[in-house]
């Protein structure tokens, strides 16, 4: 089984409906190749944040990354 399959079938399994799952799956390894150049960490390992990423924002938690600065009182 592919990795794209085997990504595909996490995203159906978290919800998402077989088409739009294809998508995500697609979209989450061409983003891990991306990070991977960038950073240059593995693909696993980009891979790797993501999924967490995915799952955390399945459930409702904002992951640190990406909530917004504290507003400073005056």
């Amino acid at each position: 089984m592919s990795d794209l399959e085997k990504i595909t079938q996490l995203c159906v399994r978290l919800g998402a409906g077989s088409d739009q799952a294809a998508t995500m799956a697609a979209q989450l390894l061409k983003r891990s190749e991306q990070i991977s150049s960038e950073r240059g960490i593995s693909r696993e390992a980009a891979l790797a944040q993501l999924l967490e990423i995915l799952i955390q924002g399945r459930s409702g938690m904002v992951p640190p990354a990406f909530k917004p600065p504290e507003s400073s009182s005056k």
